[in-house]
């Protein structure tokens, strides 16, 4: 509420409490018989005074903003200088030179040669042929007869220890197949042996034996 207001109200309380008062006293008056008097005396000149408004308060001015401080530029501090200690001064440097020793050589002794030992002789005893072990004219192959083929084949043969031919190769050719072919054939069927040995063991031999063919006239 306005402080106007505020006055206005309470002058208008004042004047009805001082109008409820008079009504009080007449009527009190009125019923004690006193009214003609209360009422000569309330007849006197009567005073009206008019309450003047106070005016309204005029509004306060906002106070000044606050006066900034002027900050003084910035000024940097002058260079000084700075002295260092000097570098401490390096540690003197030593060269330690290692001399390797270096061992002498031995020189081993080569060991005296190993006496050689004399093979131990065998006592072989060659391989004995059969009486069959032979080939003939009657042997020739059909076809080399009516060929007139004749040449001498020389064979290679293996005996095993069980006195049979194992293996045959022909060596030197008659010239003619069919005369070789049938060589090995017939050493291989026909021959027999009592095998080799060597200190009474029988042992593998090879033996080369050439064959002749020829046409009897």
């Amino acid at each position: 509420m306005a402080y106007t207001d505020q006055q206005m109200s309470k002058g208008r309380i004042g004047a009805l409490s001082v109008v409820i008062v008079i009504h009080i006293m007449l009527g009190w008056a009125f019923s004690a018989g006193l009214a003609p008097k209360f009422i000569k005396l309330i007849q006197g000149p009567i005073e009206v005074t008019e309450i003047e408004e106070a005016p309204p308060p005029e509004d306060e001015p906002p106070p000044p903003p606050p006066e900034l401080e002027e900050i003084p530029p910035y000024v940097p501090p002058p260079d000084l200088p700075i002295e260092l200690p000097p570098p401490p001064a390096p540690p003197p440097i030593t060269s330690q030179t290692t001399v390797k020793q270096v061992e002498p050589q031995r020189v081993t002794q080569p060991a005296p040669p190993t006496p050689a030992v004399a093979p131990k002789p065998v006592n072989r005893v060659p391989a004995k042929g059969s009486r069959r072990n032979v080939i003939s004219e009657d042997d020739y192959p059909s076809a080399s007869l009516r060929a007139e083929e004749e040449g001498v084949t020389r064979v290679r043969f293996t005996i095993n220890t069980e006195g049979r031919v194992s293996q045959c190769s022909v060596v030197e050719s008659s010239g003619h197949p069919r005369l070789d072919e049938k060589t090995c054939d017939l050493i291989q069927r026909r021959f027999r042996f009592d095998p080799a040995t060597a200190d009474g063991k029988p042992v593998e031999e090879t033996r080369t034996q050439s064959v002749k063919w020829q046409i009897r006239r």
